[in-house]
């Protein structure tokens, strides 16, 4: 493929291209109601998802212990994260700085938790509602009988994964019953693979990387009429999931008192793999904040996918080793080289840009939160923090604030860091994370 064409319609691709960590601005970004034509879903299919969550609460309080403080709504806190705040604005950070904790949600750690057990359990109400296991007005908690799980038995869901989006398929399937296989691409971490193993699921590997372990899932599992696939490129369902976030995040921020409106931006730096998860959040909160929302994506050097994909427009039909990038990075949730083409069309009029970080600064954000917080997530889920500092040090993200009137109320902004993983860790990993230099 000749990429020259594209870098001189998008000369930031030449730094994408040298792998030199940079930023891309959407030229695509629309306003108002434009920002929806040719979308034909919305806020109906996300409160739906909300609905159904809350239906199966009984359910997951009665299984996952760790959902019990939030009653069986699987949810994270937003912590707000001062004293890091205050060292960044002895640089040039201006606002109120957040941690959205996903790296925390119950269940799976991560923020696959979302869009990943909502997609098994929107299988298991199917399945359910056509056999007479149940009615929408049934307490689901009789799902966890002996009887249920032996009808679940009868089926399987498997799903292609890096690591994170297997394991909240992997367990949460195994504990409803399924039969579970997780196809892993090499990217991914062994101690994830030890844990899904643990928990019932059966785990296969592949020598290639995220897209070949996703065809590999998808066509094994086409063999068999009772496995269901969960396709992290396509899901409207998975999308759907991640999206009711922004429905909580809304109350928090209410609980608050934090104001969104054109004086008061909000401003979210979200990491970025095959875009599923930060796709579907994102679509949330532009449905909930209109204009006054402002999403960035960060991608590793190494497997910047859906900046290459949406700054050619081809998505999908694109992949980083097209533009010689080998696509691999310390980064193992956000190891794609190819994203979703799904996504990346719901992406072009929403979101504002894409960062990229190279490896070594994802553990230098590490441990800057850990030394300042006392909190501690995974090396891919400190990309975010690349978004933060960076806002107003490249000349385009600067040129994009005085664009967008946005430069004068940057005092009055507030900024959040989505932690996409890290509480599943191993310790004695997590350590060594903290002693990576690169």
């Amino acid at each position: 493929m000749d990429i020259k064409k594209f870098i001189e319609k998008e000369p930031v691709l030449e730094d994408v291209k040298n792998l030199k960590p940079t930023l891309w601005i959407n030229p695509n970004k629309k306003y108002g109601d434009a920002v929806w034509e040719g979308i034909d879903f919305g806020m109906e299919e996300i409160e739906d998802a909300d609905k159904r969550l809350r239906r199966f609460a009984p359910l997951l309080k009665k299984y996952f212990e760790d959902t019990r403080e939030y009653d069986g709504v699987i949810e994270s806190p937003l912590k707000k994260i001062s004293n890091l705040e205050k060292v960044l604005k002895e640089e040039n950070f201006m606002g109120d700085l957040y941690l959205k904790m996903d790296s925390h949600l119950a269940v799976a750690g991560s923020i696959k938790a979302r869009g990943g057990i909502y997609e098994v359990l929107y299988h298991a109400e199917k399945l359910a509602l056509e056999n007479n296991l149940i009615t929408e007005n049934d307490d689901y908690s009789v799902l966890a009988s002996d009887e249920n799980r032996k009808f679940f038995s009868k089926y399987t869901i498997q799903v292609g994964s890096t690591g994170n989006l297997g394991l909240s398929i992997g367990i949460t399937s195994a504990t409803l019953g399924f039969n579970v296989i997780v196809h892993m691409s090499n990217d991914a971490k062994q101690w994830k693979k030890d844990l899904l193993r643990s928990k019932g699921a059966t785990v296969k590997e592949y020598e290639g990387d995220f897209t070949a372990a996703v065809e590999q899932g998808r066509a094994e599992s086409d063999k068999d009429p009772n496995s269901y696939f969960v396709d992290d490129e396509n899901s409207m369902t998975l999308f759907m999931g991640y999206a009711v976030a922004a429905l909580r995040l809304q109350k928090q921020l209410e609980d608050k008192k934090i104001v969104v409106d054109k004086d008061h931006p909000l401003f979210v730096y979200i990491p970025c793999g095959v875009g599923g998860s930060p796709g579907g959040v994102t679509f949330g909160l532009k449905k909930i904040f209109g204009d006054s929302l402002h999403v960035f994506f960060i991608e590793p050097t190494h497997a910047p996918a859906m900046l290459i994909g949406m700054a050619t427009g081809l998505n999908s039909k694109i992949s980083v080793k097209d533009f010689g990038i080998d696509g691999k990075t310390e980064a193992d949730g956000l190891a794609v080289g190819r994203p979703s083409g799904f996504v990346g069309g719901v992406m072009k009029t929403i979101l504002d840009g894409i960062f990229t970080i190279s490896d070594d600064k994802l553990f230098d954000y590490m441990r800057l939160l850990n030394d300042n917080e006392g909190v501690q997530i995974e090396p891919s889920s400190c990309a975010a923090f690349e978004g933060v500092i960076k806002l107003n040090e490249y000349e385009s993200s600067k040129e994009y604030l005085k664009k967008n009137n946005l430069s004068d109320k940057m005092k009055n902004s507030t900024h959040i860091a989505w932690a996409t993983g890290g509480k599943l860790v191993p310790k004695e990993i997590m350590e060594k994370y903290l002693k990576t230099y690169l």
